[in-house]
């Protein structure tokens, strides 16, 4: 996307209960890092309806993983696109409840996949403005809801050591579940963590 605003909001303006979409968050100020991801603010006067709708919505933008941020503070759908970059679709108005850890499984093995690989593309780019901290605290966070069900015994010392335990996991489920997940998204987000 050349214009990722631009193709964010003729997305979701198609909906009729969009009412709005709003680019907020660093982006918006200018002072964004160059991983730094894309937030929109969506209004709607139904959001259940739009909430169904989305998957079909945003598949024009082609994105290579999609799905609701499972510990966020409001609902947010997240999605990562072709470059990549990462997408977050906020609705700050709407109640939401946090959802426990993931449970492994073969049929959410995928889903796993693709909140990594996100959460690790949004790490890195609070590393590259120096929130180490930040970084640190939502490693033990990853431990807690996605590494530690995968079977990782520790909370990583660093974004290089929790790519190494997450690959190093999910190829042990992969081959006890008797499945394989893209490694598209794999593929995206190491090619710019190298550049880094």
């Amino acid at each position: 996307m050349d214009d990722i605003p631009s193709s964010v909001e003729a997305a979701l303006v198609r909906h009729p209960h969009v009412r709005g979409v709003e680019l907020v968050g660093s982006r918006a100020t200018g002072s964004a890092s160059r991983l730094s991801d894309w937030d929109f603010v969506v209004a709607t006067d139904d959001f259940d309806a739009v909430a169904r709708a989305l998957p079909e919505m945003v598949a024009d933008l082609e994105p290579i993983a999609q799905q609701w941020d499972r510990i966020s503070a409001y609902p947010c759908y997240m999605l990562m696109v072709a470059g990549p970059v990462k997408v977050d679709l906020i609705f700050p108005d709407e109640p939401f409840v946090s959802l426990p850890p993931w449970t492994v499984e073969a049929e959410t093995l995928d889903g796993i996949d693709q909140h990594f690989w996100d959460w690790i593309l949004w790490l890195a780019s609070k590393r590259e403005k120096g929130q180490d901290e930040l970084v640190q605290r939502e490693l033990v966070k990853m431990q807690d809801h996605l590494l530690g069900p995968l079977g990782v015994v520790s909370v990583p010392g660093s974004i290089e050591g929790a790519l190494e335990a997450y690959r190093s996991a999910r190829g042990e489920r992969e081959h006890g579940f008797g499945v394989r997940v893209s490694r598209r998204r794999e593929q995206e987000v190491l090619r710019v963590l190298s550049d880094a």
